[in-house]
Order: structure tokens, then sequence, then C-alpha cells
């Protein structure tokens, strides 16, 4: 038996007076990045696949939202179609109201794999991008080392990647990604590939650093913890096709710390999210099994 089985949990649904005002306030901001209905489709050998399907969600000046689900649901195919490295098949994504379908300055991102150029030291990797829109070089190298002060990597301004660890490296990537001052920061599965103690030490880096940073962040996980300990809301995609089941406002509190982990909102919410994806996943696999076997 769980732990939530064995608790009587509040509703997810259920907020307190600190959490509803906060989202008073978050729905008095404008909206910064609008997905209306955004679908893609592929071609493969057996037919057209329907990877997206009406996927539409609006998202508000300095809202962290993650976007969950199985999968197959198609999380980094949707957040490679709001970067502009894929295009969407149907539907539209706009950026303070202009539509978008290729890569911009007004958007960071931040990929699970280490991106950083190994033949540039760490300062220069954060400078990539500055150097790129012609900022001068002392202008760069300054605004690198004050990213660098924030993600705490000062002293590492002239290691290259290959003499860092995995976490990092990310540190790196994100402050070389907020460097170019994005209006949003797009992070697919960032911290998937660390080990347990250097990703809820990444979380909480992370948080610093969206609190000092006037940006807004779409974060693709796959992680349940992770998404409700981070997020304001959490968008949950179902599979086959993607598509959303629901859009969860986090009843947890801010600012956010570990002991919430065990609070009665935080496993009711992961609750709803385990209902939602593990659920389903389940029904489908009988669902295929039980068409096998009548093809059979």
């Amino acid at each position: 038996m769980s732990v939530e089985d064995r608790l009587e949990l509040p509703s997810y649904l259920h907020h307190s007076e600190a959490v509803s005002a906060r989202f008073a306030e978050i729905r008095k901001r404008p909206t910064v990045m609008s997905l209306s209905a955004v679908s893609r489709q592929f071609d493969s050998a057996e037919g057209p696949v329907l990877a997206l399907s009406k996927v539409s969600f609006d998202v508000r000046q300095r809202e962290f939202i993650s976007v969950i689900g199985p999968s197959g649901c198609g999380k980094s195919t949707l957040i490679r179609i709001v970067a502009g490295l894929e295009t969407c098949s149907g539907g539209s994504i706009t950026i303070d109201g202009r539509e978008v379908g290729e890569p911009g300055a007004d958007r960071g991102m931040v990929f699970q794999g280490y991106t950083l150029f190994p033949w540039l030291n760490v300062k220069q990797n954060v400078m990539f991008g500055l150097k790129m829109k012609g900022v001068p070089k002392p202008k760069a190298e300054r605004a690198a080392m004050d990213w660098l002060d924030l993600v705490g990597l000062t002293q590492f301004a002239n290691h290259y990647p290959a003499q860092l660890s995995g976490g990092m490296k990310q540190r790196v990537a994100i402050a070389r990604a907020l460097a170019n001052e994005p209006r949003i920061l797009l992070m697919d599965e960032p911290f998937g590939a660390l080990d347990a103690q250097t990703r809820a030490s990444m979380q909480a880096h992370l948080l610093k650093i969206w609190k000092t940073v006037d940006v807004t962040i779409l974060f693709i996980t796959h992680d349940l913890d992770e998404a409700i300990y981070l997020s304001d809301r959490i968008v949950v995609l179902g599979a086959h096709p993607g598509r959303i089941l629901e859009i969860i406002d986090v009843p947890v509190t801010r600012p956010r710390h570990s002991d919430q982990f065990l609070s009665g909102h935080f496993l009711a919410t992961k609750k709803r999210l385990e209902q939602l994806i593990h659920d389903r996943e389940t029904s489908a696999k009988h669902g295929a099994g039980k068409l096998a076997i009548v093809a059979a």
C-alpha cells in the first residue's frame, strides 16, 4: 500500500489562500505565448501518424509550466515546435502576439544532452550567443561572468567542458541560454541524465535562477515529483495521439522546499498525475492486447 493510500489526502483542486492569491496574481500578467490547436503529423511506411493533436494553452509572463506524459505522447516534439526546430502540421504558436515558425532570440533552449562546444572554455561558451549578436567582446565577457556568478561557476570560467561534472555542464548551458535574454526558456528534460543527488541540486539551482531572472519557463519532464516541485502549472499529455488530458494548477505553496514532497497537497497532486498517466497507459496496453487477440 502506498503512502498516498494510507493517508487521507486533500483534493489536488483545493488551494490554500496563499496559493489562490498567487494564481490570481499570475492571471493578471500578460500572456507571453499562446499555443492554438497545435498538431503534428509524420509520414511513416504504414501511413500518416498523428503525434500531436490540437494542443492549446497560454503561458503568462514569468510562469513556470511543465509538460509531462507517457513515452510517445509528443512532449519533445511539442517543445521542438515551440523552439522553431520543427514545424507544426496545424495550428499556430504566437509569442507576444507574433506568430513563430523558426528559431529566434526570444527563445532559449536547454537540451538533456550536454550541448556545450568542447573547444571553448566555460566563459567562451556563455559568450557565444552574445558574440553572434555582435556584442563587443569586453561587454560580452562582463555579461558572461555575471551569468556564471548567478549559476555559481565563476571560479570555473576558464575550464573546458571535459573538466566539468554533468550538473556543472547543465548550469553552463542554462547560463548560455539566458545570456541572450530570451523571453522564454525552453528545457527538454535537462536533468534527465543526472544522478538523483545532482538532479535535486539542479532543481534548487533552477528555482533560484528563475526567482532572480525575468524569464518564463516551459519545462519538459517525465518525473512527476520534479514537475510538481518546480511548476506553477502542469500540462498533462496523453499518448497516441499526444493531446491535453488536463492542466493542473499546482496547489503547493511557494517558495518550494524538499520537505513539501511529503505534504498532503504534493502527494494529492502526484496521485492525480499517476491516475492520468499510468492508469491510461495500463488501459491502453490492455486494449492493445485485446486487439491483438481478436486479430489473431
